[in-house]
C-alpha cells in the first residue's frame, strides 16, 4: 500500500470512529465520563501548581535570596514559568494514558460494542479487572518512558539552527502521534492478548496508517476539552484500526477467506474448528 494511501487509511479510521459514536449517542455520553473526570483532576492539579510554583521555585533556589532587584525576580520568574510549562507538558502527554486507565471498564465496553457491530466474535481477555488495570498501567508507563526519551532527544535537536525550528517540531508530532495510536489501539489489542512488543511491531508495519490516525489526534488533543470530546470516537476508531492490523476487516486489500476464518466462519488450516483468537 502506497505511503500516502496508508496515511489516508489511518485518518479514515479516525473519522469512522467519530461517526460511529455519533450514530450511537448512548455510547458517546458513556465514553465522555472518564475524560471529564480526568480533565477535572488535571485542572485541579494545574491550578494548584500555578498557586504553588512561586513557593516551589523560592524553596529550590535559596542561593538567590540575597540577590538584588530586579535579578532575583527575573531569575525566579523565569524558573516559575518553566516549572508551569513543564507541568502543562506532562499533563498533555499523560492525559490519554490516565484517561484510558481511569476509564478502562468504559472503553473496554465501547470497544467490545464496536467489535460486535462489525460482526463476528467479540474477543475477551478473560483476565480480572485488576489484572487488566495493572497491564494497562505498566504498558502506559513503558510508553511514557519512550516518549520522554524521544522528547529529550528532540529538545536537544531543537537548538540546531533552522532544523530545530522546522523539522524537529514535525518529527515531534509524528512521534507523539505514533505512540498515541499505540495507546488507543491497545484497548482492543490487549483484549486479543497482544503484548506491547507485538503491538509496536504491528504499528511499525503500518507506520503511515498509525501516523494518519495519531498525528491529527495529537494536534486536536492540544486543546484539553477537545480531547475529552474526541476520546470516545478515538477509541472506536482505534478498535476499527486494530481489526485492520489483525486482518479482521473485510474491506480494503484483505484476503476475504482470512477475514472469514478470523470471524469463525471458516475452519482454521489443518481442519481445526476452534478459533483461538475469539474465546467464547
Amino acid at each position: 500500500m502506497a505511503p500516502m494511501r496508508d496515511f489516508g487509511a489511518g485518518f479514515k479510521y479516525l473519522v469512522r470512529g467519530q461517526k460511529w459514536v455519533g450514530g450511537h449517542g448512548r455510547w458517546l455520553g458513556f465514553g465522555l465520563l472518564p475524560g471529564l473526570v480526568t480533565l477535572v483532576l488535571y485542572a485541579g492539579a494545574l491550578v494548584g501548581l500555578g498557586y504553588g510554583a512561586d513557593d516551589l521555585t523560592a524553596w529550590a533556589t535559596p542561593f538567590a535570596d540575597d540577590w538584588s532587584s530586579p535579578w532575583q525576580g527575573i531569575f525566579r520568574g523565569a524558573l516559575t514559568a518553566l516549572v508551569f510549562a513543564f507541568g502543562f507538558f506532562l499533563a498533555v502527554i499523560t492525559f490519554t494514558a490516565v484517561t484510558l486507565l481511569v476509564g478502562q471498564p468504559f472503553y473496554e465496553s465501547l470497544s467490545e460494542e464496536v467489535d460486535r457491530s462489525e460482526g463476528g466474535g467479540v474477543p475477551e481477555s478473560g483476565l480480572p479487572l485488576w489484572r487488566e488495570l495493572w497491564i494497562s498501567a505498566r504498558d502506559s508507563l513503558r510508553i511514557l518512558v519512550r516518549v520522554a526519551f524521544y522528547g529529550l532527544l528532540l529538545f536537544a535537536c531543537g537548538f540546531i539552527p533552522v532544523v530545530g525550528q522546522t523539522v524537529v517540531p514535525v518529527i515531534g508530532f509524528c512521534v507523539s502521534g505514533f505512540f498515541l495510536a499505540e495507546e488507543l489501539t491497545a484497548v482492543a489489542l490487549q483484549r486479543r492478548g497482544v503484548e506491547l512488543k507485538e503491538r509496536l511491531r504491528l504499528l511499525r508495519g503500518r507506520r503511515m496508517a498509525a501516523l494518519g490516525f495519531g498525528v491529527p489526534l495529537t494536534l486536536a488533543f492540544l486543546v484539553p476539552f477537545v480531547a475529552v470530546l474526541l476520546m470516545p470516537g478515538a477509541v472506536a476508531g482505534a478498535t476499527l484500526m486494530a481489526r485492520d492490523l489483525r486482518g479482521e476487516n473485510g474491506d480494503g486489500d484483505e484476503d476475504p477467506e482470512e477475514n472469514d476464518r478470523a470471524r469463525g466462519n471458516l475452519p482454521s488450516p489443518g481442519g481445526d474448528q476452534e478459533v483461538h483468537h475469539f474465546p467464547h
